[in-house]
């Protein structure tokens, strides 16, 4: 039932954190948070009035752009290169 095995988090780890044992630092922590948006999306494209899942989806996009804008004001080169590797908009 759990749609993120360790396997595939060590990956995104791996990907976009400065090791695959990186798992605190903001680009990797923001391509993680990526990937569950993007299956959380999915879910509520089949079931439109699960408000919990559609609450949960919105407090990780928060997240995210949080991270995001710490990111920008503590590294701009980082930032632009997680925005671009993840393909997200501004």
């Amino acid at each position: 039932m759990n749609y993120l095995t360790a396997e595939q988090k060590l990956e995104i780890f791996k990907e976009y954190g400065k090791s695959n044992t990186d798992t605190g630092s903001p680009e990797s922590q923001i391509a993680l948070f990526s990937h569950r948006i993007g299956h959380l999306t999915e879910h509520l494209k089949k079931h439109r009035k699960d408000y919990s899942t559609q609450r949960s989806l919105l407090k990780l996009v928060g997240k995210r752009r949080r991270l995001l804008d710490y990111l920008k004001e503590r590294d701009i080169e980082k930032y632009r290169a997680i925005i671009k590797a993840l393909n997200l908009r501004k």
